[in-house]
């Protein structure tokens, strides 16, 4: 199973690196976009277990360390 994890800040965070890349995109031409927000992405290769087990591992993992939850959100995909 492997376990892609995205973590996004929340909807009225502020996100310097967003507005960071947003200005370099500017910077170099590209002026076609709104709002640029900046995230993670974690892909995690878990044992074998069943694919709601995975979900609930990854998830606590996401709890317990990947995600800073006051600020952040994650959403958990699993493929077999």
């Amino acid at each position: 199973m492997k376990a892609k994890i995205h973590v996004t800040l929340k909807k009225g965070v502020l996100d310097p690196q967003g507005k960071a890349v947003g200005h370099a995109l500017r910077a170099l031409g590209f002026d076609e976009f709104g709002e640029v927000r900046q995230g993670k992405y974690i892909e995690i290769d878990l044992k074998d277990m069943t694919e709601s087990t995975a979900r609930h591992y990854a998830e606590e993992m996401c709890d317990k360390l990947l995600a800073n939850t006051v600020v952040e959100n994650y959403d958990v995909e699993i493929e077999a």
